[in-house]
Protein backbone atom coordinates (compact mmCIF):
# COMPACT_ATOMS: atom_id res chain seq x y z
CA UNK A 1 0.00 0.00 0.00
CA UNK A 2 3.39 2.23 0.23
CA UNK A 3 3.44 3.02 -3.13
CA UNK A 4 -0.16 3.86 -3.87
CA UNK A 5 -0.23 7.88 -4.25
CA UNK A 6 -1.97 10.12 -1.83
CA UNK A 7 -5.83 10.97 -2.30
CA UNK A 8 -5.20 14.50 -2.42
CA UNK A 9 -5.87 16.96 -5.20
CA UNK A 10 -2.72 18.58 -6.52
CA UNK A 11 -2.70 22.68 -5.55
CA UNK A 12 -1.45 25.66 -7.68
CA UNK A 13 -0.26 29.06 -6.94
CA UNK A 14 -2.35 31.24 -9.21
CA UNK A 15 -5.40 30.74 -11.23
CA UNK A 16 -4.21 30.64 -14.81
CA UNK A 17 -4.36 33.71 -16.72
CA UNK A 18 -7.19 32.31 -19.34
CA UNK A 19 -9.47 31.10 -17.21
CA UNK A 20 -12.65 28.88 -18.97
CA UNK A 21 -15.88 30.19 -18.39
CA UNK A 22 -17.23 27.14 -17.13
CA UNK A 23 -14.52 26.35 -14.70
CA UNK A 24 -15.81 28.02 -11.28
CA UNK A 25 -13.47 29.59 -8.65
CA UNK A 26 -15.15 28.69 -5.09
CA UNK A 27 -14.20 31.02 -2.43
CA UNK A 28 -14.79 30.28 1.37
CA UNK A 29 -17.62 31.91 3.26
CA UNK A 30 -16.59 33.42 7.06
CA UNK A 31 -19.38 35.59 9.10
CA UNK A 32 -21.20 36.63 6.35
CA UNK A 33 -19.11 37.18 3.10
CA UNK A 34 -17.31 35.57 0.47
CA UNK A 35 -13.64 35.91 1.00
CA UNK A 36 -10.64 34.07 -0.70
CA UNK A 37 -7.29 32.10 1.26
CA UNK A 38 -5.05 34.30 3.47
CA UNK A 39 -2.20 32.01 0.86
CA UNK A 40 -3.74 32.73 -1.97
CA UNK A 41 -3.36 29.27 -3.05
CA UNK A 42 -6.27 27.23 -5.00
CA UNK A 43 -6.76 23.40 -5.21
CA UNK A 44 -7.52 21.72 -8.85
CA UNK A 45 -10.84 20.13 -8.31
CA UNK A 46 -11.12 17.85 -10.95
CA UNK A 47 -14.13 15.99 -12.55
CA UNK A 48 -13.52 12.52 -11.78
CA UNK A 49 -15.62 10.85 -14.94
CA UNK A 50 -13.56 12.82 -17.73
CA UNK A 51 -10.42 13.98 -15.44
CA UNK A 52 -11.33 17.62 -16.83
CA UNK A 53 -11.36 20.89 -14.37
CA UNK A 54 -14.57 21.54 -12.47
CA UNK A 55 -13.19 24.05 -10.31
CA UNK A 56 -10.57 26.15 -8.23
CA UNK A 57 -11.10 26.21 -4.75
CA UNK A 58 -8.96 28.14 -1.50
CA UNK A 59 -6.53 26.27 0.12
CA UNK A 60 -6.50 27.64 3.49
CA UNK A 61 -4.26 27.66 6.21
CA UNK A 62 -4.77 28.24 9.68
CA UNK A 63 -5.47 31.27 9.38
CA UNK A 64 -8.53 30.88 7.62
CA UNK A 65 -9.57 29.03 10.33
CA UNK A 66 -8.78 31.48 13.09
CA UNK A 67 -10.93 34.15 11.42
CA UNK A 68 -14.08 31.34 11.00
CA UNK A 69 -13.98 30.12 14.27
CA UNK A 70 -13.70 33.96 15.86
CA UNK A 71 -16.45 34.61 13.67
CA UNK A 72 -18.50 31.66 15.04
CA UNK A 73 -17.31 32.51 18.49
CA UNK A 74 -18.66 35.59 18.59
CA UNK A 75 -22.20 34.98 16.72
CA UNK A 76 -22.28 32.38 20.12
CA UNK A 77 -21.51 34.79 22.63
CA UNK A 78 -23.73 37.20 21.03
CA UNK A 79 -26.58 35.22 20.85
CA UNK A 80 -27.68 36.17 17.65
CA UNK A 81 -28.90 31.86 16.90
CA UNK A 82 -29.02 30.89 20.48
CA UNK A 83 -30.93 33.61 21.22
CA UNK A 84 -33.98 33.00 18.72
CA UNK A 85 -36.88 30.80 19.57
CA UNK A 86 -36.82 27.08 18.68
CA UNK A 87 -39.69 27.88 15.87
CA UNK A 88 -37.00 30.61 14.18
CA UNK A 89 -34.85 28.18 14.00
CA UNK A 90 -36.90 25.41 12.40
CA UNK A 91 -38.16 27.90 10.01
CA UNK A 92 -35.08 28.29 8.83
CA UNK A 93 -34.50 25.05 8.26
CA UNK A 94 -37.34 24.78 6.31
CA UNK A 95 -36.52 27.62 4.46
CA UNK A 96 -32.99 26.10 3.48
CA UNK A 97 -34.64 22.91 2.32
CA UNK A 98 -37.04 24.71 0.64
CA UNK A 99 -34.25 26.72 -1.50
CA UNK A 100 -32.33 23.36 -2.07
CA UNK A 101 -35.43 21.94 -3.68
CA UNK A 102 -35.74 25.00 -5.66
CA UNK A 103 -32.39 24.60 -7.09
CA UNK A 104 -33.00 20.17 -6.65
CA UNK A 105 -31.12 19.65 -10.37
CA UNK A 106 -28.82 22.27 -10.22
CA UNK A 107 -27.57 20.27 -7.06
CA UNK A 108 -27.89 17.06 -8.70
CA UNK A 109 -25.81 18.06 -11.37
CA UNK A 110 -22.32 19.27 -9.55
CA UNK A 111 -22.80 16.65 -6.87
CA UNK A 112 -22.84 14.22 -10.32
CA UNK A 113 -19.93 15.79 -11.73
CA UNK A 114 -18.29 16.71 -8.21
CA UNK A 115 -18.35 12.83 -7.24
CA UNK A 116 -18.34 10.95 -10.72
CA UNK A 117 -21.82 9.25 -10.00
CA UNK A 118 -24.32 8.70 -11.93
CA UNK A 119 -27.37 11.62 -11.88
CA UNK A 120 -29.90 9.27 -11.22
CA UNK A 121 -28.08 8.89 -7.94
CA UNK A 122 -27.45 12.67 -6.97
CA UNK A 123 -31.12 12.66 -7.79
CA UNK A 124 -32.55 10.12 -5.75
CA UNK A 125 -30.33 9.89 -2.71
CA UNK A 126 -27.79 12.36 -2.28
CA UNK A 127 -30.21 15.81 -2.68
CA UNK A 128 -33.36 14.37 -1.80
CA UNK A 129 -32.06 13.20 1.34
CA UNK A 130 -30.62 16.61 2.07
CA UNK A 131 -33.79 18.45 1.78
CA UNK A 132 -35.58 15.30 4.18
CA UNK A 133 -32.54 15.69 6.64
CA UNK A 134 -33.23 19.72 6.72
CA UNK A 135 -37.13 19.56 6.63
CA UNK A 136 -36.77 16.58 9.56
CA UNK A 137 -34.49 18.33 12.01
CA UNK A 138 -37.25 21.51 11.84
CA UNK A 139 -39.66 18.85 12.79
CA UNK A 140 -37.39 17.47 15.76
CA UNK A 141 -36.14 20.43 17.50
CA UNK A 142 -40.53 21.45 17.59
CA UNK A 143 -41.19 18.39 18.66
CA UNK A 144 -38.37 17.59 21.24
CA UNK A 145 -38.99 16.63 24.72
CA UNK A 146 -36.99 16.58 27.77
CA UNK A 147 -37.72 15.29 31.59
CA UNK A 148 -39.70 16.69 34.46
CA UNK A 149 -38.92 14.55 37.96
CA UNK A 150 -40.69 15.50 41.28
CA UNK A 151 -38.82 14.32 44.58
CA UNK A 152 -42.54 14.26 46.36
CA UNK A 153 -43.55 17.12 47.67
CA UNK A 154 -39.53 18.85 48.39
CA UNK A 155 -38.72 19.79 44.81
CA UNK A 156 -38.91 19.54 41.09
CA UNK A 157 -36.32 19.06 38.47
CA UNK A 158 -36.33 19.51 35.07
CA UNK A 159 -33.80 19.14 32.44
CA UNK A 160 -33.17 21.67 29.67
CA UNK A 161 -31.10 21.56 26.46
CA UNK A 162 -28.84 24.61 25.67
CA UNK A 163 -26.34 24.94 22.57
CA UNK A 164 -22.54 23.58 22.83
CA UNK A 165 -21.21 26.64 20.72
CA UNK A 166 -19.17 26.63 18.06
CA UNK A 167 -19.50 23.12 16.17
CA UNK A 168 -17.20 21.68 13.74
CA UNK A 169 -18.23 19.20 11.44
CA UNK A 170 -15.70 17.74 8.62
CA UNK A 171 -17.70 15.34 6.04
CA UNK A 172 -16.24 13.06 3.16
CA UNK A 173 -16.56 13.14 -0.28
CA UNK A 174 -18.68 10.13 -1.28
CA UNK A 175 -22.37 11.91 -0.53
CA UNK A 176 -21.25 15.62 0.23
CA UNK A 177 -24.45 17.39 0.79
CA UNK A 178 -26.51 14.21 1.89
CA UNK A 179 -23.77 13.85 5.20
CA UNK A 180 -23.27 17.61 5.36
CA UNK A 181 -26.95 18.33 5.88
CA UNK A 182 -27.16 15.48 8.55
CA UNK A 183 -25.06 17.52 10.67
CA UNK A 184 -25.42 21.08 9.53
CA UNK A 185 -29.05 20.77 10.25
CA UNK A 186 -29.10 19.07 13.77
CA UNK A 187 -26.06 21.36 14.42
CA UNK A 188 -28.18 24.23 13.90
CA UNK A 189 -31.62 23.42 15.41
CA UNK A 190 -30.08 23.00 18.71
CA UNK A 191 -28.56 27.11 18.53
CA UNK A 192 -24.93 26.30 17.49
CA UNK A 193 -22.61 28.45 15.62
CA UNK A 194 -21.05 26.26 12.86
CA UNK A 195 -17.44 25.49 10.72
CA UNK A 196 -17.78 23.19 7.85
CA UNK A 197 -14.88 21.86 6.40
CA UNK A 198 -16.06 19.93 3.03
CA UNK A 199 -13.81 17.41 1.43
CA UNK A 200 -11.79 19.29 -1.15
CA UNK A 201 -12.35 16.99 -3.54
CA UNK A 202 -15.88 17.42 -3.64
CA UNK A 203 -16.72 21.36 -2.47
CA UNK A 204 -19.43 22.24 -5.13
CA UNK A 205 -22.59 21.32 -3.19
CA UNK A 206 -21.27 22.68 0.66
CA UNK A 207 -20.50 25.99 -2.07
CA UNK A 208 -23.90 25.72 -3.15
CA UNK A 209 -25.51 25.32 0.76
CA UNK A 210 -23.35 28.45 1.82
CA UNK A 211 -25.01 30.40 -1.22
CA UNK A 212 -28.80 29.23 -0.03
CA UNK A 213 -27.72 30.53 3.36
CA UNK A 214 -26.60 34.05 2.54
CA UNK A 215 -29.31 34.33 0.59
CA UNK A 216 -31.59 33.49 3.11
CA UNK A 217 -29.23 36.15 5.57
CA UNK A 218 -28.54 34.30 8.64
CA UNK A 219 -26.85 36.16 11.07
CA UNK A 220 -23.09 36.57 10.19
CA UNK A 221 -21.18 33.52 11.98
CA UNK A 222 -23.64 31.51 12.64
CA UNK A 223 -22.57 29.02 9.49
CA UNK A 224 -18.95 29.36 8.13
CA UNK A 225 -17.48 27.21 5.34
CA UNK A 226 -13.18 26.61 5.20
CA UNK A 227 -12.02 24.56 2.22
CA UNK A 228 -8.33 22.99 1.76
CA UNK A 229 -6.64 19.91 2.80
CA UNK A 230 -7.28 18.31 5.72
CA UNK A 231 -3.84 18.20 6.95
CA UNK A 232 -3.72 21.94 6.72
CA UNK A 233 -7.33 22.97 7.99
CA UNK A 234 -9.00 19.80 9.49
CA UNK A 235 -6.48 19.26 12.13
CA UNK A 236 -6.14 23.23 13.10
CA UNK A 237 -10.01 23.44 13.47
CA UNK A 238 -10.40 20.61 15.51
CA UNK A 239 -7.51 21.10 17.85
CA UNK A 240 -8.85 24.42 18.22
CA UNK A 241 -8.86 25.68 21.83
CA UNK A 242 -12.26 27.58 20.91
CA UNK A 243 -14.50 24.59 19.70
CA UNK A 244 -16.16 22.99 21.36
CA UNK A 245 -17.98 19.83 19.61
CA UNK A 246 -16.58 18.00 16.42
CA UNK A 247 -18.71 15.88 14.22
CA UNK A 248 -15.99 13.72 11.58
CA UNK A 249 -17.24 11.71 9.22
CA UNK A 250 -14.42 9.90 6.91
CA UNK A 251 -11.62 6.73 7.55
CA UNK A 252 -11.06 5.34 10.33
CA UNK A 253 -7.35 6.36 10.46
CA UNK A 254 -8.03 9.78 10.11
CA UNK A 255 -10.98 9.51 12.54
CA UNK A 256 -8.11 8.04 14.86
CA UNK A 257 -6.18 11.38 14.44
CA UNK A 258 -9.52 13.39 14.76
CA UNK A 259 -10.15 11.73 18.65
CA UNK A 260 -6.57 12.08 19.27
CA UNK A 261 -6.43 15.97 18.50
CA UNK A 262 -9.94 16.66 20.17
CA UNK A 263 -9.06 14.33 23.41
CA UNK A 264 -6.33 16.90 24.65
CA UNK A 265 -9.17 19.40 25.25
CA UNK A 266 -12.27 17.26 26.06
CA UNK A 267 -14.41 18.15 22.78
CA UNK A 268 -17.87 16.55 22.43
CA UNK A 269 -17.32 14.17 19.65
CA UNK A 270 -18.74 12.05 17.15
CA UNK A 271 -16.41 9.97 14.74
CA UNK A 272 -18.45 8.15 11.87
CA UNK A 273 -15.56 5.47 10.30
CA UNK A 274 -15.25 2.73 8.19
CA UNK A 275 -17.16 -0.66 7.48
CA UNK A 276 -16.24 -4.20 6.00
CA UNK A 277 -19.89 -5.33 6.13
CA UNK A 278 -21.39 -8.48 5.62
CA UNK A 279 -24.57 -9.32 3.90
CA UNK A 280 -25.51 -13.00 4.97
CA UNK A 281 -27.57 -14.75 3.18
CA UNK A 282 -29.42 -18.48 4.42
CA UNK A 283 -30.87 -20.95 2.27
CA UNK A 284 -34.27 -20.37 3.86
CA UNK A 285 -34.54 -16.83 2.20
CA UNK A 286 -36.33 -15.26 -1.25
CA UNK A 287 -33.06 -16.07 -3.39
CA UNK A 288 -33.87 -14.35 -5.96
CA UNK A 289 -34.77 -10.49 -3.79
CA UNK A 290 -31.20 -11.35 -1.90
CA UNK A 291 -29.86 -11.21 -5.51
CA UNK A 292 -31.62 -7.77 -6.25
CA UNK A 293 -31.07 -6.37 -2.97
CA UNK A 294 -27.22 -7.71 -3.05
CA UNK A 295 -26.37 -5.31 -6.42
CA UNK A 296 -27.99 -2.42 -4.63
CA UNK A 297 -25.81 -3.28 -1.44
CA UNK A 298 -22.69 -3.80 -2.68
CA UNK A 299 -22.14 -1.31 -6.01
CA UNK A 300 -24.56 1.86 -5.00
CA UNK A 301 -22.40 4.56 -5.46
CA UNK A 302 -19.79 2.44 -7.22
CA UNK A 303 -19.04 1.09 -3.60
CA UNK A 304 -18.05 3.87 -1.80
CA UNK A 305 -20.89 4.32 0.84
CA UNK A 306 -19.78 3.12 4.23
CA UNK A 307 -22.68 1.02 4.67
CA UNK A 308 -21.68 -1.02 1.68
CA UNK A 309 -22.15 -4.46 2.10
CA UNK A 310 -18.44 -5.74 0.81
CA UNK A 311 -18.92 -9.24 2.50
CA UNK A 312 -21.62 -11.36 1.07
CA UNK A 313 -21.64 -14.76 3.01
CA UNK A 314 -24.36 -17.35 1.49
CA UNK A 315 -25.46 -20.50 2.86
CA UNK A 316 -23.55 -23.57 0.75
CA UNK A 317 -26.10 -25.48 -0.77
CA UNK A 318 -27.48 -22.08 -2.23
CA UNK A 319 -24.11 -20.29 -2.96
CA UNK A 320 -23.83 -21.17 -6.98
CA UNK A 321 -27.32 -20.17 -7.66
CA UNK A 322 -26.61 -16.77 -5.80
CA UNK A 323 -23.48 -16.26 -7.49
CA UNK A 324 -25.13 -17.34 -11.02
CA UNK A 325 -28.11 -14.92 -10.65
CA UNK A 326 -25.52 -12.09 -9.22
CA UNK A 327 -22.80 -12.54 -12.05
CA UNK A 328 -25.72 -12.19 -14.32
CA UNK A 329 -26.58 -8.63 -12.35
CA UNK A 330 -23.50 -7.77 -12.72
CA UNK A 331 -22.48 -8.17 -16.38
CA UNK A 332 -26.25 -5.64 -17.24
CA UNK A 333 -24.25 -3.02 -15.35
CA UNK A 334 -24.26 0.02 -17.62
CA UNK A 335 -20.93 1.64 -16.94
CA UNK A 336 -19.91 5.23 -18.33
CA UNK A 337 -21.69 8.50 -19.04
CA UNK A 338 -22.29 9.95 -15.70
CA UNK A 339 -25.13 12.77 -17.21
CA UNK A 340 -27.18 9.72 -18.62
CA UNK A 341 -30.00 8.56 -16.46
CA UNK A 342 -29.63 4.85 -17.24
CA UNK A 343 -26.13 4.60 -16.40
CA UNK A 344 -25.75 2.20 -12.52
CA UNK A 345 -22.28 2.75 -11.84
CA UNK A 346 -20.16 5.97 -12.04
CA UNK A 347 -16.39 6.40 -11.55
CA UNK A 348 -14.39 5.99 -8.20
CA UNK A 349 -13.49 9.66 -6.64
CA UNK A 350 -10.07 9.82 -8.23
CA UNK A 351 -6.94 8.17 -10.05
CA UNK A 352 -5.37 7.77 -6.77
CA UNK A 353 -8.25 6.38 -5.19
CA UNK A 354 -8.87 3.73 -8.27
CA UNK A 355 -5.43 2.99 -8.16
CA UNK A 356 -5.57 1.72 -4.53
CA UNK A 357 -9.01 -0.06 -5.43
CA UNK A 358 -6.70 -1.99 -8.11
CA UNK A 359 -4.17 -3.06 -5.72
CA UNK A 360 -7.03 -4.63 -3.73
CA UNK A 361 -7.91 -7.25 -6.47
CA UNK A 362 -4.23 -7.84 -7.47
CA UNK A 363 -3.75 -8.98 -3.88
CA UNK A 364 -6.92 -11.05 -3.72
CA UNK A 365 -5.27 -12.93 -6.44
CA UNK A 366 -1.93 -13.64 -4.40
CA UNK A 367 -4.15 -14.85 -1.43
CA UNK A 368 -5.85 -16.95 -3.97
CA UNK A 369 -9.06 -15.80 -4.69
CA UNK A 370 -10.65 -16.42 -8.00
CA UNK A 371 -12.59 -13.05 -10.31
CA UNK A 372 -15.92 -14.32 -10.46
CA UNK A 373 -16.64 -10.92 -12.57
CA UNK A 374 -15.28 -7.52 -13.27
CA UNK A 375 -11.69 -6.28 -11.99
CA UNK A 376 -10.73 -4.68 -15.23
CA UNK A 377 -10.70 -0.99 -16.52
CA UNK A 378 -14.04 -0.81 -19.28
CA UNK A 379 -12.63 -1.17 -22.13
CA UNK A 380 -15.52 0.44 -23.87
CA UNK A 381 -14.63 4.00 -22.56
CA UNK A 382 -11.62 3.66 -24.37
CA UNK A 383 -11.14 6.35 -26.86
CA UNK A 384 -14.03 8.33 -25.50
CA UNK A 385 -14.94 11.46 -22.97
CA UNK A 386 -14.39 9.59 -20.29
CA UNK A 387 -11.13 7.41 -21.20
CA UNK A 388 -9.40 9.31 -18.66
CA UNK A 389 -12.68 8.50 -15.79
CA UNK A 390 -11.52 6.67 -12.80
CA UNK A 391 -13.96 3.72 -13.74
CA UNK A 392 -13.65 0.08 -12.72
CA UNK A 393 -15.90 -2.91 -13.47
CA UNK A 394 -18.02 -3.96 -10.58
CA UNK A 395 -15.90 -6.96 -8.85
CA UNK A 396 -17.02 -9.92 -7.28
CA UNK A 397 -14.08 -12.06 -5.75
CA UNK A 398 -15.06 -15.71 -4.44
CA UNK A 399 -12.73 -18.56 -2.84
CA UNK A 400 -10.59 -16.12 -0.49
CA UNK A 401 -9.77 -16.27 2.88
CA UNK A 402 -12.47 -14.84 5.38
CA UNK A 403 -9.35 -14.09 7.29
CA UNK A 404 -7.56 -12.65 4.21
CA UNK A 405 -6.41 -8.80 3.91
CA UNK A 406 -9.02 -8.40 0.39
CA UNK A 407 -11.78 -9.98 3.03
CA UNK A 408 -11.35 -7.67 6.21
CA UNK A 409 -9.84 -4.10 5.11
CA UNK A 410 -12.23 -1.77 3.66
CA UNK A 411 -11.44 -1.17 -0.28
CA UNK A 412 -14.21 1.29 -0.56
CA UNK A 413 -14.70 0.93 -3.85
CA UNK A 414 -16.66 -1.62 -6.53
CA UNK A 415 -15.38 -4.51 -4.85
CA UNK A 416 -17.22 -7.29 -3.17
CA UNK A 417 -15.90 -10.93 -1.74
CA UNK A 418 -18.12 -13.90 -1.26
CA UNK A 419 -18.12 -16.72 0.93
CA UNK A 420 -20.15 -20.07 1.89
CA UNK A 421 -20.63 -20.91 5.09
CA UNK A 422 -22.19 -24.06 6.46
CA UNK A 423 -23.68 -22.96 9.88
CA UNK A 424 -25.26 -20.24 11.56
CA UNK A 425 -22.25 -20.29 14.11
CA UNK A 426 -19.85 -20.04 11.00
CA UNK A 427 -21.48 -17.44 9.40
CA UNK A 428 -21.42 -15.24 13.30
CA UNK A 429 -17.73 -16.25 13.47
CA UNK A 430 -17.55 -14.99 9.73
CA UNK A 431 -19.28 -11.87 9.91
CA UNK A 432 -17.66 -10.43 13.66
CA UNK A 433 -13.98 -11.56 12.17
CA UNK A 434 -13.19 -7.81 11.03
CA UNK A 435 -11.75 -4.76 13.16
CA UNK A 436 -15.00 -2.69 11.76
CA UNK A 437 -18.60 -2.34 13.13
CA UNK A 438 -20.89 -0.81 11.16
CA UNK A 439 -23.72 -2.95 9.72
CA UNK A 440 -25.11 -5.83 8.68
CA UNK A 441 -27.69 -6.97 6.16
CA UNK A 442 -29.60 -10.63 7.05
CA UNK A 443 -32.02 -12.86 4.61
CA UNK A 444 -33.93 -15.24 5.80
CA UNK A 445 -37.69 -15.99 6.65
CA UNK A 446 -37.34 -17.85 10.35
CA UNK A 447 -38.03 -14.95 12.44
CA UNK A 448 -36.53 -16.59 15.38
CA UNK A 449 -33.39 -16.92 13.72
CA UNK A 450 -33.08 -12.99 12.30
CA UNK A 451 -34.08 -11.75 16.23
CA UNK A 452 -30.75 -14.18 17.44
CA UNK A 453 -28.83 -13.52 14.73
CA UNK A 454 -29.14 -9.73 14.77
CA UNK A 455 -28.69 -9.76 18.26
CA UNK A 456 -25.29 -11.23 18.12
CA UNK A 457 -24.09 -9.43 15.08
CA UNK A 458 -21.18 -6.53 16.37
CA UNK A 459 -22.41 -3.40 14.61
CA UNK A 460 -24.28 -0.80 15.19
CA UNK A 461 -27.29 -1.20 13.06
CA UNK A 462 -28.73 -4.48 11.12
CA UNK A 463 -31.14 -4.79 8.21
CA UNK A 464 -33.10 -8.24 7.97
CA UNK A 465 -33.97 -8.88 4.40
CA UNK A 466 -33.33 -5.20 3.40
CA UNK A 467 -30.68 -2.88 3.04
CA UNK A 468 -30.35 0.56 3.66
CA UNK A 469 -33.85 1.56 4.96
CA UNK A 470 -33.33 4.80 6.49
CA UNK A 471 -35.54 5.83 9.27
CA UNK A 472 -33.96 9.05 10.36
CA UNK A 473 -35.41 8.32 13.76
CA UNK A 474 -33.49 5.69 14.81
CA UNK A 475 -29.75 5.46 16.04
CA UNK A 476 -26.79 5.40 13.43
CA UNK A 477 -23.35 4.78 14.31
CA UNK A 478 -20.63 1.69 14.56
CA UNK A 479 -19.36 0.05 16.91
CA UNK A 480 -15.31 -0.96 17.24
CA UNK A 481 -13.14 0.52 14.68
CA UNK A 482 -16.42 1.69 13.45
CA UNK A 483 -16.58 5.21 15.06
CA UNK A 484 -17.67 6.57 18.32
CA UNK A 485 -21.44 7.83 19.19
CA UNK A 486 -25.16 7.86 17.87
CA UNK A 487 -26.49 10.60 15.48
CA UNK A 488 -29.97 10.44 14.00
CA UNK A 489 -33.28 12.23 15.20
CA UNK A 490 -33.18 12.18 19.32
CA UNK A 491 -29.52 11.28 19.47
CA UNK A 492 -28.76 14.23 16.93
CA UNK A 493 -30.24 16.32 19.29
CA UNK A 494 -28.53 15.24 22.62
CA UNK A 495 -25.34 15.23 20.55
CA UNK A 496 -25.49 18.86 19.39
CA UNK A 497 -26.37 20.48 22.84
CA UNK A 498 -25.75 20.16 26.56
CA UNK A 499 -28.68 18.60 28.80
CA UNK A 500 -28.59 21.10 31.91
CA UNK A 501 -30.66 19.89 35.25
CA UNK A 502 -32.24 22.34 37.68
CA UNK A 503 -33.70 21.51 40.41
CA UNK A 504 -36.13 23.82 42.43
CA UNK A 505 -37.24 23.56 46.14
CA UNK A 506 -40.47 23.60 46.77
Amino acid sequence: MENIPANLPDSIDKLPENLDENIKVVRNYINGEWCHSNTGKYIVNNKPATGKVLSYIPRSDKHDVDRAIEAARVANKNKVWSGLPEEARASFLDKIADKIQERFEEAAQLESQDCGKPITTARSIDIDRAVKNFRFFAGAIRHQETGCHTLGTTAINYTVRRPIGVAVLITPWNLPLYLLSWKVAPALACGNCVVIKPSELTPMTANLLMEVVHELMLPPGVVNLVHGYGSEVGSALVSHQHVHLVSFTGGTKTGQHVNTLAANSFKKISLELGGKNSMIVFNDCDVEKAVQVAKRAGWANTGQVCLCCSRMLVQEDIYDRFVQLLTTQLQSMKIGDVSDSSTELGSLISQSHRAKVEYYVELSKTEGGKILHGGKRPAHLENTEFESGAFLEPTLIGELSPSSRTSTEEIFGPVVVIHRFKTEEEALEIANGVRYGLCSSVFTNDLKRAHRFSDELECGMVWVNTWLLRDLRVPFGGTKESGLGREGGKYSLEFYSEDKNVCISL
